[in-house]
């Protein structure tokens, strides 16, 4: 059977990164899939690395759930998995998803694993797999995915500046538990690295908290911009 599943990936200048994603989602393709880049406008080469390597270019807004929503429009497969440009599925992938289109479950989400060695990411892994499954909400790096048809009966992501994943959790969530693979994907850990793990752990905990507690997304985004 071929695969029932569009990967939906948002794109912005990510001409370093992207080729090698797409690499791994080749063999995808050739079982039936299709991979689909939704992109904001990039002015380095992102387009050129894409070449030949996807079923679908869509020039859209920026704003990673506008271009989402972008690249569910075009989407002809029954699932759509939102994959950032930085992360990597596992390598049995397509036989998961296999059992979760079997599964008829209506959304899910992978675990988590960032990239490197130190010992400290594998204590920010647990824990962030650990909220997940505790609180039924699930973050874009965790690669949501979805039915067509549960994904516009909840109305796609909300064209928010962030948290669209969270977002889009909560009221995917009040349709159904999510399928919760626990075979990792890899997403980078550049900002972590960047910025610091301690920093970074303090800003992502405090900006959640905060949109808990009702602040806009835009108040967010705009503390999340300026924190580099």
């Amino acid at each position: 059977m071929p695969m029932p599943v569009s990967i939906i990936i948002p794109t912005f200048n990510e001409g370093q990164s992207i080729k090698a994603t797409l690499k791994t989602l080749q063999l995808f393709r050739l079982y039936g899939g299709e991979v689909i880049v939704a992109d904001g406008g990039s002015t380095d080469n992102t387009r050129e690395e894409c070449s030949l390597l996807v079923d679908h270019w869509v020039d859209a807004d920026k704003g990673r759930a506008k271009q989402m929503n972008a690249g569910a429009e075009v989407a002809s497969r029954k699932v759509l998995l939102f994959l950032h440009a930085d992360t990597v599925l596992p390598n049995n992938f397509i036989h998961l998803l296999r059992v979760y289109v079997e599964s008829y479950a209506a959304w899910g989400r992978f675990d988590v694993r960032l990239s490197g060695d130190r010992k400290m990411y594998r204590v920010i892994e647990f824990m962030m797999n650990w909220r997940s499954r505790l609180t039924g909400i699930a973050t874009g790096d965790q690669a949501i995915f979805v039915t067509e048809k549960t994904f516009h009966k909840v109305g796609g992501f909300p064209e928010q500046p962030l948290m669209e994943d969270i977002e889009l959790s909560i009221k995917l969530k009040k349709l159904a538990k999510p399928f919760c693979i626990g075979e990792p994907l890899t997403t980078d850990s550049r900002r972590w690295e960047q910025h610091g793990v301690w920093k970074t752990i303090f800003l992502m905990w405090s900006l959640r908290l905060r949109y808990f507690f009702g602040e806009s997304s835009e108040s967010i985004a705009l503390k999340y911009k300026k924190s580099g």
